[in-house]
This record gives structure tokens, C-alpha cells and sequence, in this order.
């Protein structure tokens, strides 16, 4: 297994001065994290150049929150990699349930911007989950199998991937997946993945917070968090980026 990883997903948050702010008060309270947890926040596009220039240097790695799967062309309103790259960026979230449900992303649009990111040297973070309606009905990992399946069958370099299981019931409800109902959706990803699946880090997001993320990462098959209400606050941040440093 990979070190933890620990990633924030500002969303559509702190995307001017106040995400330089957040950003500084970050890298500040990152100084003396071990080697070993890797840090990563992804804020909105506008606030990456500052947030760049304020990272430099420091633990704490650049993410984005989208691209398009072409470099440049006729795409108004989209992001390029190229674009994104020239600012530093090395993380790329993908698939986000949010994507998917309100702007309509499916699979294969996550697949193209994968295989894009990889080419690249992006590093993809593929989002995955299934609604409470879905769960429910049973029919959760059928859903979690369809959406790992769709990215990894005929994916070269599949080591370079992480996912994040992301329950979309627990996404920004406060409620939270049981650290064993995670860790069994994480397995269940892992297996998919085949011979490579020890080889993939495999993040839990869905309203993480200092007083659940210990239950959570302790738990064999979570690597990691992806963490948004918490991730814009820098203390709770921090903590959680502390808990997952005690239990190296």
C-alpha cells in the first residue's frame, strides 16, 4: 500500500484572496507533517494561480476540480490540462458525483479525461458512489462496479489511478458511511482493480471530519481521504491530516 493521501476539494469555495489565505494557513500548519502523507487541495480554477505561487516549495500539492479531454479548441468553458499543468497542478479530480449529476457526466466522459490526464501526467482522482436510493435498493455495488469497470478494463498504467468512494447519500449530509460499510465498497473496488488493486490508493470521502476520519483510515483498505466541508477549515484540515500521520 501507498502512504495516506489527504486531499480538499474546495468546490466552489474560496476562489479568490480568501482561497490565498486558506491556502497559506494550510502550508503553515503542514510544516511538520511527516514524510509519508501526501497533502493535496484542489481549489476553484480562478484561485489556482495564487494558491500555486503560495504552495511552492511547500508539502502541500496543487489539485483541480476538473478538466476537458483536449489540450485546446472550439470548447467554451472548459478547462485544458495543458492549462492547468502550466500552473503547477499535479492532482486532477474526475467524476465527481456532482459532475455526473448536474452537468450530466458519464462514464465514458470520465474515461476520456482519465486517459487525457494520464497522458498528460496528471494524476487522476477518480470519483465513484452510489445513491441512498441505489444503496437501498441493494443495487450498490453493482453501481460502484459499473463506474470502476468503465475506467480500468483496457486502462494502461492503472497503478498511476486513485479512487475515491464517495457514497453520494454522505456527501455534504453529514452523514457518513460506517468504517465498515467503507472499507467492504473499498475492497469491493480493489478486487475489480485485479492485480494491480494493492498497487491503487483508494480514498473515502463523504463528510469526513476530525471525529470520524481515525475509525475510518485505520480501516485496511482506505488510503486515504478526500474531504470537502472540512477542507475549509484549517483546523479541522489540519487535524484530520494529523490523525492520518499518528497512524503511520
Amino acid at each position: 500500500m501507498k502512504g495516506f493521501l489527504i486531499a480538499g476539494n474546495w468546490k466552489m469555495n474560496r476562489g479568490g484572496k480568501d482561497g490565498a489565505l486558506l491556502a497559506r494557513d494550510i502550508k503553515m500548519g503542514t510544516y511538520s507533517i511527516k514524510d509519508g502523507i501526501e497533502i493535496m487541495i484542489a481549489p476553484p480554477f480562478t484561485a489556482i494561480p495564487s494558491v500555486s505561487e503560495i504552495l511552492n516549495g511547500s508539502k502541500v500539492k496543487l489539485g483541480a476540480q476538473n478538466m476537458y479531454f483536449e489540450d485546446k479548441g472550439a470548447y467554451t468553458g472548459e478547462i485544458s490540462p495543458q492549462f492547468l499543468l502550466d500552473f503547477g497542478v499535479e492532482f486532477i479530480i474526475l467524476g465527481h458525483s456532482e459532475r455526473r449529476q448536474y452537468f450530466c457526466e458519464k462514464d465514458e466522459d470520465v474515461r476520456k479525461k482519465v486517459k487525457k490526464a494520464l497522458e498528460v501526467g496528471l494524476k487522476p482522482i477518480i470519483c465513484v458512489g452510489e445513491t441512498l436510493e441505489q444503496r437501498d435498493s441493494g443495487e450498490a455495488k453493482n453501481i460502484v462496479v459499473k463506474q470502476v469497470r468503465s475506467i480500468v478494463e483496457g486502462m494502461e498504467e492503472v497503478e498511476k489511478l486513485t479512487f475515491a468512494y464517495e457514497p453520494i447519500w454522505a456527501i455534504g449530509t453529514g452523514r457518513v458511511a460506517s468504517p465498515e460499510q467503507a472499507d467492504e465498497m473499498h475492497r469491493v473496488i480493489r478486487n475489480i482493480i485485479g492485480d494491480k488493486g494493492d498497487d491503487v490508493r483508494i480514498l473515502y470521502g463523504g463528510s469526513v471530519k476530525p471525529n470520524n476520519a481515525e475509525s475510518l483510515l485505520k480501516m485496511d483498505n482506505i488510503d486515504g481521504a478526500l474531504i470537502g466541508g472540512a477542507s475549509l477549515k484549517t483546523e479541522d484540515f489540519i487535524n484530520i491530516i494529523k490523525i492520518a500521520e499518528k497512524m503511520l
